[in-house]
């Protein structure tokens, strides 16, 4: 930063002009990292399919499995965006954030263009997760953007510390939510109570309007890596 002239107030931040080396090393990493969470999130859909399709001895098209919506939650993309009245290029940065693009938007995909963008904001394997769509007022104040998720309350080791992965898988069958895990201690560190409030999240981002609720998901399953 030192180099080109810049400074910012967080440590924790870095920045170089777009165009740099610097810049155009870390968009070109970025977009390889982006582009292997997509590939491996439709390897992940195909082996669902096939589960289902053995199980229910049917072809996986005929039980409806279609994807709604795939979106990355940590990205660099060049989007174009009103600042101060003029339409500008910019590099949007999400992490932590993901997508809410409104109605309209070009980079929508046909068939949800006129509606907004889908967003799926994510809770934990005991509470679920959220639909919810884009809005124009995402665009105009946050570069059409909203939460990815409900986020966490505390460290992963704390939550092993809280509880043990054999109690929590019993207690989650018990409420008809099974897991498949490679570890007990990865069950713990994704308990529930390690994680905010979902319903309160979406309040927030739909009460801001940034992106509006369209309906709850009930887990029923989960695999922990």
């Amino acid at each position: 930063m030192r180099r080109y002239g810049i400074s910012v107030h967080d440590r924790e931040l870095a920045c170089a002009p777009f165009g740099s080396p610097e810049g155009q090393a870390y968009f070109g990493a970025m977009t390889a990292a982006a582009n292997a969470a997509f590939a491996n999130r439709q390897v992940i859909t195909h082996r669902v399919r096939e589960a289902f399709g053995a199980v229910f001895g049917r072809d996986p098209r005929e039980l409806g499995l279609t994807v709604v919506y795939d979106v990355c939650h940590n990205t660099a993309k060049v989007e174009r965006h009103l600042v101060d009245g003029q339409l500008l290029e910019l590099v949007v940065h999400r992490k932590g954030a993901t997508r809410a693009f409104g109605p309209g938007a070009p980079d929508v995909p046909e068939a949800y263009r006129e509606i907004g963008q889908p967003v799926i904001i994510g809770g934990s394997m005991e509470t679920g997760s959220a639909l919810l769509v884009g809005t124009a007022a995402a665009m105009a104040e946050t570069f059409g953007s909203t939460a990815h998720g409900a986020g966490r309350t505390m460290s992963r080791g704390e939550a092993k510390r809280r509880t043990r992965g054999e109690t929590l898988l019993r207690d989650m069958e018990a409420r008809g939510i099974l897991v498949r895990a490679a570890s007990r201690s990865g069950v713990a560190e994704e308990a529930g109570f390690a994680y905010k409030d979902l319903a309160s999240v979406v309040e927030v981002l739909d009460r801001l309007g940034i992106s509006r609720r369209v309906a709850s998901l009930v887990p029923i399953g989960g695999v922990k890596g």
